[in-house]
């Protein structure tokens, strides 16, 4: 059985590529005049990875409160962690109305016209959220070692 401080580090990379994965796809979208809002091809493609994210940002948020409550647990204490779980429920929260947006206009099969530059500006701007909580996430492990085990040193 994987160690519940474990499973928060193997879920976090795919919301972050999930929505890396539908800017791109809505950048390319949009210059192609491609809608996609609609139940098209492109437009379940990035409507499933804006739900998608959503979901796995939740979990993601959830399985890392469990890993700082196991953490705590041990004695860490950190300003850093909290600025890390503040941001990834804020990420969190904006990738999972995000994703059911997104999935309402899909249902409605619903075209934004005029407005299809917004879709891939809110991505960018998502994508700017998820960078700066995972930034966070890497001083957390790379810097401060929670939850890492420390590996033999010498001979």
């Amino acid at each position: 059985m994987v160690p519940i401080q474990h499973i928060h580090p193997i879920f976090v990379h795919f919301p972050i590529v999930m929505i890396l994965t539908v800017t791109l796809v809505d950048i390319v979208g949009f210059w192609r005049r491609h809608d996609m809002t609609v139940r098209s091809g492109a437009g379940t493609i990035s409507t499933g990875l804006a739900v998608a994210a959503g979901l796995f940002a939740v979990a993601t948020w959830y399985l890392g409160g469990l890993a700082l409550d196991f953490a705590e647990s041990g004695g860490f204490s950190s300003p850093v962690a909290e600025t890390h779980e503040g941001l990834g429920g804020v990420t969190a929260l904006a990738f999972l109305i995000w994703g059911a947006v997104r999935l309402g206009l899909w249902v409605r099969n619903r075209g934004i016209g005029s407005m299809a530059a917004a879709i891939p500006a809110i991505e960018i701007a998502g994508s700017v959220l998820v960078t700066i909580t995972a930034y966070y996430g890497g001083i957390l492990v790379y810097d401060l070692g929670v939850n890492v085990a420390k590996a033999a040193v010498g001979g």
